[in-house]
C-alpha cells in the first residue's frame, strides 16, 4: 500500500478520533437514523438491485440477516453501521474482548451490518459498500471474518467524506489474509442484502428479544438483553456478558 495512502488514513483517523472524542464528552450515545427512515432509506442508487441472497455462504446467514463467528452458548449480537464513529469507539473499547470471547469458545457474535448513515458519504453509499466487502469476507474466507470487521473500524472514515474506495477495502481484506473484495463490493453482490438488514432492524421486533425495533448503533444484544451502559466502559460491558450469560 503507498505510503502517502497510509499517511492519509491516519490522518482521517486522528481526524475522527477527535470528533469522537467530542460526541463522546458531549453524551451521544451512538447513531441514530434520520426519524423517517425506513424501507429503502439506506442507499440513493437508482440502479435496478441485485436480488437478495438466500441460505448459509460461509460465515453469511442470509436469511437470519446476520454473519456470525464463533459456537460459543451466549450469543451476542451487534448492529452496527461502518460510518457510525460511536461503533468505532464501542470497537476499540470492546473489540478484543469480544474476539477472545469468541476465541475461547465462550460467545457467538453475530453481526448486523446496517446502512442508513448511506446520507453521510456524499453520495457514495459508504455503509453499504463496507457492510458489504465485510458480508463478501464472511462468505469467502469467514474465518478472516472478525479479523476484517475490526480493520474496517481501524480504517473507519470520518462522516461526510466519501469513505474509502473499493478497491482500499480490498487491499484491507488481503491485509488481514483474506482475498481482495474490491470486485465483488463493485459488483453490488450483497447492497440488497445489507439493506433487508437494515430495514428489518429499524422496523423491528428483533427476533430473540424484548426490543421493538433497532434505533441507533451500535446496539449490542446478549441473549437478547440489550447493554445500556456506557459504551466506553469496557469493564461495564464484560461484567453484562457475564451476568447475562
Amino acid at each position: 500500500m503507498a505510503r502517502s495512502t497510509l499517511t492519509s488514513r491516519r490522518f482521517s483517523t486522528l481526524v475522527t478520533a477527535m470528533a469522537i472524542t467530542a460526541f463522546v464528552t458531549l453524551g451521544v450515545a451512538g447513531c441514530a437514523p434520520e426519524p423517517s427512515a425506513g424501507g429503502g432509506s439506506g442507499g440513493s442508487s437508482t440502479a435496478t438491485p441485485p436480488p437478495i441472497p438466500t441460505g448459509v455462504e460461509g460465515a453469511a446467514f442470509f436469511d437470519e440477516g446476520y454473519l456470525k463467528v464463533g459456537t460459543g452458548a451466549t450469543v451476542v449480537d451487534l448492529y452496527f453501521d461502518p460510518m457510525c464513529p460511536i461503533c468505532g469507539v464501542f470497537d476499540k473499547t470492546n473489540g478484543a474482548f469480544l474476539t477472545d470471547q469468541v476465541d475461547t469458545g465462550a460467545i457467538t457474535l453475530r453481526l448486523h451490518p446496517m446502512n442508513f448513515l448511506n446520507r453521510f458519504s456524499q453520495g457514495t453509499d459508504y455503509s453499504s459498500r463496507a457492510g458489504s466487502a465485510l458480508t463478501c469476507v464472511a462468505a469467502q474466507d469467514e474465518s478472516k471474518t472478525l479479523a476484517y470487521f475490526t480493520a474496517l473500524f481501524a480504517e473507519q472514515p470520518k462522516e461526510n467524506s466519501e469513505g474509502l474506495t473499493n478497491e482500499q477495502l480490498g487491499e484491507i481484506a488481503v491485509s488481514v489474509g483474506a482475498m481482495s473484495v474490491a470486485d465483488c463490493v463493485a459488483n453490488g453482490t450483497y447492497t440488497s442484502w445489507i439493506q433487508s438488514v437494515n430495514d428489518a432492524a429499524l422496523a423491528g421486533p428483533i427476533p430473540g428479544s424484548d426490543v421493538k425495533a433497532i434505533e441507533g448503533t451500535p446496539t449490542t444484544l446478549v441473549n437478547g438483553k440489550p447493554f445500556t451502559g456506557s459504551l466506553t466502559d469496557a469493564a461495564a460491558f464484560e461484567k453484562f456478558v457475564a451476568d447475562n450469560s
